[in-house]
């Protein structure tokens, strides 16, 4: 059996006395781990890391300090010992921290007097005496977030060895993972909220807009925000007298200091245009409110002015906006041009006012969102909105609003603004019609158009329209062909708007007088029954509330009620 001498005795000691450093070594770190990883109070968990590492690794004083206004300043977020550093604030780029955070290194530092680097002014202040700084730098991918720091080892030479440093680092690493999730879950956060007051913000501000009225209205408003909050606005309401004050307007800039002062100008107009009705005296109180409190420069395009549906006649003024678009009867523009400057830029400012005759024509004001949309890198520009405009004219005007800005928004337009625009045309249209047409397809078409633009008229949404129209066509369709069998004869097609229920339903009536018809043999046919045609009565079903067959009160052909209510979309 071999003998131990007294040398392997001694190595053996300093092995088990380095496997039992090492074992507190780990649990150390497991246990800052743990409370890194668990705790939801960074500031104290920092805190009381920093008092186990002081302690664990012997040391008279400890520190953290983290990079603040965009990484010009060190700040002193945690300490323990003697002295309290907690706020205090280094240059970024002096001392031994510094160092320690610019070279991304372990700075280890045995004699502070004999180290340039070393700043006495902390010593100075606080009648510390500084002999030796251990420190190692907080990083997390590279990016660099500060620095923990020891001071003066608590031995008899006061000196910190190889093993701090290493013990140093591998703590350091732990609280800076945890640094850094605390500062990302605390952006999260800070972020919900901000999402949050922005969609409250958005709330507030489409509260402000006018409430839609019904399609017979003579004035539609239509608001598009890039982003949460809209620079843009629109308002109209009516006078005792029955005149339609109105504006619209888009302010400089983007973001919540525009939204603020869109909210402003708003409640301004919205307020003093209830008593004073010249656009021009209006404008300029408008303006001196904007101007003696706007700041950094911000100002207010605005179009503002009255219309009296009695006359047909508006007068504007135009404070600084793009000119409005007025469309005459015969289809061709004409451009309302104004020369004064926006709202908020120089106090007492006059603002010219124009008469305009509107007859069966349109007024269309809007922002330059809406000129300045983009697609394959081409602005829609001014002749595009005219091409838009007509190319959605045989629609009332709520409709057509609505169509013009689906459109921009299906046809992947690049928005690079607030879009808004505001339409005034005193319609003569009526939710009902009584139409008589012959048994012939052709005259499919214009029953189509017609039907469209009454359910339209009425205030029901696009899309609720185009199912309308399509119920009707079949239904007519199969007059033609099975009624009638493709001959000669009449069809009469009625619809109105039952006011009497809640919500209000459209009454859709279509009457022929060919040869009574069995109503117990209508069905549509199976879907499963691949074939041409018969399918009709399906659709209608699928599309409208009930149908309902009868025989005219007077005996003669037959009678077809359809009944759906009415589903009016907000803008």
């Amino acid at each position: 059996m071999p003998t131990l001498n007294l040398g392997m005795i001694v190595t053996m000691s300093e092995q088990k006395k380095h496997e039992l450093k090492l074992d507190q070594h780990l649990a150390l770190l497991a246990r800052m781990t743990q409370e890194f990883t668990t705790s939801l109070d960074i500031e104290e968990t920092l805190h009381n890391a920093i008092v186990q590492m002081m302690d664990y690794m012997n040391a008279e004083a400890a520190s953290i300090f983290l990079l603040e206004n965009d990484d010009t300043e060190l700040v002193c977020r945690a300490c323990a010992g003697p002295i309290k550093l907690l706020g205090l604030r280094l240059p970024a780029d002096h001392g031994i921290i510094g160092n320690t955070v610019k070279q991304n290194q372990v700075q280890m530092v045995l004699d502070v007097s004999a180290d340039p680097d070393f700043t006495a002014q902390v010593d100075e202040q606080t009648g510390f005496t500084t002999h030796s700084i251990l420190c190692a730098p907080l990083t997390v991918m590279n990016k660099k977030l500060g620095a923990i720091e020891l001071i003066n080892k608590k031995t008899d030479d006061g000196l910190f060895v190889t093993d701090d440093q290493h013990m140093l680092t591998a703590l350091a690493s732990s609280a800076a993972l945890a640094i850094h999730n605390a500062a990302m879950a605390a952006s999260l956060v800070e972020q919900e909220r901000i999402q949050r007051e922005l969609e409250l913000a958005r709330e507030i501000q489409g509260n402000l807009l006018p409430t839609p009225k019904h399609a017979s209205f003579p004035i539609h408003g239509y608001n598009l925000p890039m982003r949460e909050v809209s620079g843009d606005f629109y308002d109209y309401f009516t006078l005792p007298d029955g005149r339609i004050v109105f504006n619209l307007a888009d302010v400089s800039g983007k973001g919540m200091n525009a939204a603020l002062l869109m909210a402003k100008t708003s409640s301004l107009f919205h307020c003093l245009g209830k008593t004073q009705t010249s656009p021009r005296k209006l404008l300029a109180m408008v303006n001196n409110e904007v101007h003696e409190n706007s700041t950094r420069g911000m100002f207010v395009t605005m179009v503002g002015g009255i219309f009296d549906p009695a006359s047909n006649e508006i007068l504007l003024a135009n404070a600084g906006h793009q000119p409005p678009l007025l469309q005459h009867a015969d289809g061709h523009f004409e451009e309302i041009l104004g020369e004064s400057p926006p709202l908020g830029i120089l106090p007492n400012i006059e603002f010219p006012e124009t008469k305009l005759q509107l007859a069966d024509g349109s007024l269309y004001i809007y922002t330059d969102g809406v000129t300045e949309s983009q697609q394959n890198g081409q602005m829609l520009g001014e002749e595009g909105l005219q091409d838009m405009i007509n190319s959605h004219r045989d629609k009332p005007a709520a409709a057509r609003l609505e169509a013009m800005f689906d459109s921009l928004q299906r046809d992947g337009r690049l928005l690079h603004d607030d879009v808004t625009v505001l339409v005034i045309e005193n319609s003569q249209l009526t939710p009902s019609l009584c139409l008589h047409i012959k048994s012939n397809p052709s005259e499919l078409k214009g029953l189509r158009d017609r039907a469209r633009k009454t359910v339209l008229a009425a205030g029901c949404s696009l899309e609720q329209a185009e199912s309308i129209v399509l119920a009707i066509g079949e239904a007519v369709s199969n007059i033609i062909q099975h009624a009638y069998n493709a001959e000669d004869g009449d069809i009469e097609l009625n619809i109105n708007v039952d006011h009497q229920i809640e919500p209000a339903q459209f009454i859709i009536v279509l009457r022929d007088y060919a040869e009574t018809i069995d109503i117990n043999e209508i069905r549509s046919r199976a879907l499963d029954d691949v074939r041409p045609g018969g399918l009709g009565v399906h659709f209608m079903k699928q599309l409208m509330d009930s149908l309902i067959y009868t025989v005219p009160e007077d005996g003669l052909g037959n009678r077809l009620e359809m009944r759906i209510t009415i589903n009016a979309k907000n803008k």
